[in-house]
């Protein structure tokens, strides 16, 4: 099939791409000609596991083409995919006038039927506003479909080779019958396409993302409720994740979630239940526990060094003058996406506290300069940080931070002492080596 991708950020790159590697002619297409410069000359802006080798691989074959041109992206296309950002206003609402001037412009330049699909995350009755935007710059017969995206940072190829499910939200049976066939590579017995009405597809991405939210917040609730009675939240939750009912997916303590989606989406549907003058108050709960989750791992650093450190001049902070090294930035492991990530927060407030902070990301190192420029040390390697660190707090669980090596680590830093805001590293050696562990509820 002819298809094209209107942005080339996250969502849209890995959408067109991987629609390319099933044997479409797919053009992607931004108003941002840097990026599309960089894409061209085979740079890929985003960090995604797998996708760069395969953009390359689809533009040597002629399947996969970037262009500024909003014209040449319609008019040679049959099914046009909108997938551009929907930032949150003041309120936490989603705003549409990025979606809504898009769909102005696939208008202007229809030249016979087309399936626009909203790819975007956008808020029930977007699907009605998008149909509305388009026909008032054409007169030719179009579908609007919603299909909301499942992907996951880190493992967003994979989630759409193989998705658990792909959601088709039409009024149109053509406008179905196509996109199945869209989608037929990639769920080869069909079973795993559900088709809806539109609102409730724009319901379903929203209701998803609240749930996967809703449980993060609630295992992060139980951990301080652990930390407070002595319990250990690790064996509680694989005694809560062994009942089928409830499952280990995102039931992991930790610093809480952030990155583009959860936070946004949140804001997003508490306001659009107000609008229908419904109380979300589960969902203000979520978003307000995560929230304060984020300031968990600073208060115990406090905490631990009020308690343990020298007596310090009056009115002279307890991390006044302490290097705090700092293994994770991104917000979630294999991304550089450092959206709303709970290290922004935490080294805020060391920073301000007045501790000097010694970081190391695998691959977020540049978009944390964009952020801290100069104001903390941004070191080439994790032992590198560890350089006369007072302390270590990890803040994201990447695989390579999981079985260090204590003796060096012990070596490098002017204190043994460890803040686990992942609860990934081995309690009982660290403390074998002479350690002194803090985790998210552990005992």
């Amino acid at each position: 099939m002819r298809i094209s991708v209107i942005g080339t950020g996250y969502v849209g790159l890995v959408t067109g791409t991987c629609l390319a590697e099933s044997g479409n002619d797919v053009i992607c297409m931004d108003i941002d000609a840097g990026k599309i410069e960089q894409l061209n000359a085979g740079r890929v802006p985003i960090y995604e596991p797998g996708l760069e080798e395969l953009i390359k691989r689809n533009v040597a074959h002629g399947r996969l083409s970037f262009t500024t041109e909003m014209k040449r992206a319609v008019t040679r296309s049959e099914i046009i995919f909108i997938a551009v950002g929907t930032p949150p206003g003041e309120d936490g609402s989603a705003d549409l006038k990025y979606v809504l001037a898009v769909a102005r412009d696939i208008g202007k330049h229809l030249n016979g039927y087309k399936i626009v699909v909203n790819k975007s995350t956008v808020p029930v009755g977007t699907g009605d506003k998008v149909r509305a935007a388009v026909a008032s710059r054409t007169r030719h017969a179009f579908d609007v479909v919603s299909n909301p995206e499942f992907l996951k940072e880190g493992a967003a190829v994979e989630d759409f080779m193989s998705p658990d499910r792909v959601v088709i939200g039409a009024e149109s049976a053509k406008a179905v019958r196509i996109m199945a066939e869209l989608y037929s590579s990639f769920t080869r017995k069909g079973d795993r396409i559900l088709v809806m009405d539109i609102r409730s597809a724009e319901m379903t991405k929203y209701a998803s993302n609240a749930m996967l939210a809703t449980k993060i917040s609630f295992i992060n609730e139980l951990a301080n409720i652990c930390g407070g009675l002595g319990a250990d939240i690790d064996s509680v939750r694989k005694g809560m994740g062994y009942d089928k009912r409830i499952g280990f997916e995102f039931l992991f303590p930790g610093v809480g979630y952030g990155g583009s989606c959860f936070p946004k989406d949140v804001k997003a549907l508490v306001q659009t239940a107000k609008q229908v003058g419904v109380d979300a108050r589960v969902l203000k709960a979520v978003e307000a526990v995560n929230d304060r989750q984020k300031s968990v791992l600073y208060e115990k650093i406090v905490d631990h060094f009020t308690r343990t450190g020298a007596k310090r001049p009056a009115g002279k902070q307890p991390l006044a003058g302490r290097t705090i090294a700092v293994w994770g930035l991104s917000f979630k492991p294999r991304t550089d996406d450092m959206r709303e990530a709970p290290s922004i927060v935490i080294i805020k407030k060391l920073l301000k506290a007045g501790a000097e902070v010694k970081a190391h990301d695998p691959v977020a190192m540049d978009e944390a300069y964009k952020i801290f420029k100069n104001g903390i040390f941004l070191a080439p390697d994790s032992y590198e940080a560890l350089k006369g660190a007072d302390a270590l707090a990890l803040v994201t669980e990447w695989n390579e931070f999981r079985t260090p090596d204590f003796v060096r680590m012990k070596k490098l830093m002017r204190t043994p002492v460890v803040f686990d805001g992942r609860n990934i590293l081995n309690r009982e050696e660290l403390q074998k080596f002479g350690f002194r562990y803090y985790g998210i509820g552990r005992r």
